[in-house]
């Protein structure tokens, strides 16, 4: 658990080769991609200077999925990130996009806790399905934004599809919630 809490340390080669000082292997952007989906914080830092690259190569992967067609930041997000970059001292982005992802995962986090609290529905047979159900649902609306979920099980389960209209329901709900205190912070 202790090396959960450091950040996996990658350094950067004179060759542009990033090398895994855990594995001490070398590494894609798409590895390191991996590592962040899975929960693990890196940082990647050039071996001659020292200096934190970390930026630079998230910002790249990030670019390298939407070029690939993944667009998953709107143009309109884009343009404000690019305006925000003109306002001098950066203007309020940094801070709004932050506690954005926080919010979103608090309740991604209280959704879960949610549906893991006793109730009598737990009783019901089919309740451990239907909770899968909703953790997969989650995992897939957010892309995994945090490895960190509580809730995420192995991806490899088969889900059932028993009665899970009433909790869909309750999801839409949910997720209509979370978009309005989203569209209250702006």
């Amino acid at each position: 658990m202790a090396e959960q809490e450091n950040p996996l340390l990658i350094k950067r080669y004179a060759s542009r080769r990033l090398y895994n000082t855990e594995t001490s292997d070398y590494v894609t952007l798409e590895d390191i991609a991996g590592f962040i989906r899975d929960g693990r914080e890196v940082q990647i830092v050039d071996l001659k200077s020292g200096d934190d690259l970390t930026r630079q190569y998230l910002l790249q992967i990030i670019a390298e999925h939407e070029s690939r067609g993944e667009n998953v930041l709107p143009v309109n997000v884009l343009n404000d990130l690019v305006r925000s970059y003109m306002v001098p001292g950066g203007g309020m982005m940094p801070q709004f996009l932050q506690s954005s992802f926080d919010m979103l995962r608090d309740s991604q986090s209280k959704m879960v806790e949610n549906m893991n609290a006793m109730n009598p529905m737990s009783q019901m047979p089919g309740f451990e399905a239907l909770q899968a159900q909703q953790q997969a649902f989650l995992k897939a609306m957010t892309g995994g934004l945090s490895g960190k979920w509580p809730g995420a099980g192995n991806e490899d389960e088969k889900v059932s599809d028993d009665g899970g209209d009433e909790d869909l329901d309750a999801i839409k709900k949910q997720l209509a919630d979370l978009q309005e205190k989203l569209s209250k912070l702006s």
